[in-house]
């Protein structure tokens, strides 16, 4: 009978852990390949398609880093005014109406967010790769599988 193990709350094989594990341990290699093999990973056209939607507005003048992070923050205000009072299992379970609205939300909080970086010159994708293979480091799923520890805690 092959020894069971505790792993995210469930009951698996060992085997099944093990294997867990070391496909964890891959996972900035993973990360790396996956941004690598995304042709489609570029968020240019949507960049381009807001830049002229604010240019046939004269809207850029409006669009300093400064104004688009502060106006970034009132729609994760407005998107987090969704989820206020709900339990944890209420804001899993969204009725489609809701789900209508909180999509309306994030999608002006990404607008925003391809915004700034663009009046910055950051490119999203590079930054998201770059960040998620810094957090595979500083979390490795061995080590933080199941713990919501900040990494300078353990």
């Amino acid at each position: 009978m092959a020894r069971q193990v505790i792993t995210n709350g469930a009951v698996v094989n060992r085997k099944d852990a093990q294997t867990s594990v070391a496909a964890a341990v891959n996972c900035r290699d993973t990360v790396q390949r996956m941004f690598t093999m995304q042709q489609q990973g570029s968020l240019g056209p949507i960049s381009d398609l807001l830049a002229d939607f604010a240019a046939e507005r004269d809207w850029q003048q409006f669009h300093s880093p400064k104004n688009l992070a502060m106006a970034l923050s009132v729609e994760v205000g407005e998107l987090l005014e969704h989820f206020q009072w709900l339990t944890t299992e209420q804001s899993g379970t969204l009725d489609e109406a809701a789900k209508i609205a909180v999509g309306k939300e994030i999608a002006d909080a990404q607008i925003y967010l391809i915004r700034l970086a663009d009046q910055l010159g950051i490119d999203i994708i590079t930054e998201v790769e770059q960040k998620m293979l810094e957090n595979a480091d500083k979390y490795p799923a061995d080590v933080v599988r199941g713990s919501a520890k900040k990494y300078s805690e353990y």
